[in-house]
């Protein structure tokens, strides 16, 4: 039961909503245009679990070979930092993972076509190059342009594509979207490990600019990511009394990020960890209540 405990930690499953709330909003918003195919819109939702989870795996087993990790961080604890799993172990799994992920994103050929293979290759490099690879992304301040493109646009956009083999611009605004709530998630998460990054000469875009202004880009990115998606609350009219009803999942959405907002700002070291799995079930929370809204629509 432990050793299970310590590999739930190391695959982050706090942050998994991270990559399902794309998926999952892209294939809602696929079957409210009359569209969706649902066998290719699971595979979806299983590849983007595998490729956060490989991208997890992959960030903690490179961070401990580049010394970017010490015992008693006040993030997570990390498994091999920590001496609960061994180096080798974790990059076996993380390859073994990678792999099942690959099989599955190779079913999806069936579906968007053979020119899905170059797309499946460079999610799957992104994966892992966020943290290995001669230029890791995360250590260079582009982590946050490798998950707005990785966990907002590509699943999204994707994710639509595979089920009716054209592109729409509802997907592209709502791919926008998630790219900046999946954003805040990585703030909240170098925000509360600046000054061990710092120490460790991991340059994360809170490193380079600071906590003010990755409070403010937090605050924004929620705001924004709202606005993106202006045309389904402008279409979305339900209800024998014509009411808004889809507008319930921003307001719900705004109230509780303006609240961890407040949190982050007033909050240091240990006391971010639950902030970090807020601010990914925020995004879910919404994900889910805009779904049933838009199904509502339907009915």
């Amino acid at each position: 039961m432990k050793q299970l405990k310590i590999w739930i930690e190391c695959a982050r499953l706090r942050t998994l909503p991270v990559s399902v709330s794309g998926v999952v909003l892209s294939i809602i918003i696929t079957w409210w245009l009359g569209q969706a195919k649902w066998v290719p819109a699971v595979l979806c939702v299983v590849f983007a679990v595998l490729a956060q989870v490989v991208s997890n795996f992959a960030n903690e087993y490179f961070d401990y070979r580049h010394g970017f990790d010490k015992v008693g961080r006040v993030g997570p604890r990390r498994g091999v930092t920590e001496g609960d799993i061994t180096p080798s172990t974790l990059r076996n799994v993380t390859i073994a993972t990678l792999v099942v992920d690959v099989l599955v994103g190779l079913c999806l050929i069936h579906y968007g076509g053979w020119w899905m293979l170059p797309l499946g290759i460079v999610i799957t490099l992104a994966a892992i190059a966020y943290s290995a690879g001669p230029y890791p992304l995360s250590t260079h301040g582009l982590g946050e342009v490798a998950v707005f493109i990785f966990f907002g646009l590509v699943p999204v956009v994707f994710t639509h594509y595979v089920q009716t083999l054209r592109f729409h611009p509802l997907l592209l605004l709502a791919g926008m979207a998630v790219g900046f709530m999946a954003v805040n998630v990585l703030l909240v998460n170098n925000y509360r490990d600046v000054d061990d990054d710092r120490q460790a000469g991991k340059r994360t875009s809170v490193v380079i600019f600071g906590r003010k202004p990755a409070a403010a880009a937090y605050l924004i990115n929620g705001y924004v990511a709202m606005s993106l998606l202006t045309p389904i609350w402008l279409l979305g009219i339900v209800g024998h009394d014509g009411l808004r009803l889809t507008l319930v999942a921003p307001a719900v959405y705004l109230v509780l990020h303006t609240i961890a907002w407040y949190r982050l700002t007033r909050s240091d070291g240990a006391a971010l960890n639950p902030l970090l799995g807020a601010t990914a079930r925020n995004m879910l929370i919404f994900t889910l209540l805009l779904a049933v809204a838009l199904v509502i629509t339907r009915l």
